[in-house]
């Protein structure tokens, strides 16, 4: 397989390919590999995925995301109906991990996209080693 310059692809839409857990640069190839864990490389393309580092980004957006919906319905609720606490738990705890397992996956695929589109790298103070 040839890898190709970075110029001779055309540009992929990083959001679009995180959400669909494809390639940030050909847009072909799957990123992952399992459910989180990143492949090692791109099928399609050959691109090391070695630079992608999401860190604990993808949890703390789904964290704020999923936090901010399921407390606004659960308060919505409680001022209109004041359900029993039970109703409480069977509704809210099952949401919260559909949506943070569902949204976790999706997050972490356009963060690392997003990564490579823009070139992020750790931060470094110019002159040292």
């Amino acid at each position: 397989m040839t890898h190709r310059d970075q110029a001779h692809y055309p540009p992929v839409d990083a959001v679009r390919a995180g959400l669909r857990g494809r390639c940030p640069r050909c847009g072909d190839g799957k990123l992952f590999q399992g459910y989180l864990g990143l492949r090692p490389r791109c099928g399609a393309c050959g691109l090391d995925y070695s630079f992608a580092d999401a860190g604990d980004g993808p949890a703390v957006f789904v964290i704020l995301l999923v936090g901010f919906v399921v407390v606004g319905l659960a308060l919505w609720l409680e001022v209109s109906y004041s359900p029993a606490l039970w109703v409480h738990f069977i509704l809210w705890i099952p949401l919260i991990v559909v949506l943070s397992l569902v949204s976790l996956r999706l997050m972490k695929g356009v963060l690392i996209t997003l990564q490579y589109k823009h070139k992020a790298q750790e931060g470094r103070i110019e002159g040292s080693e």
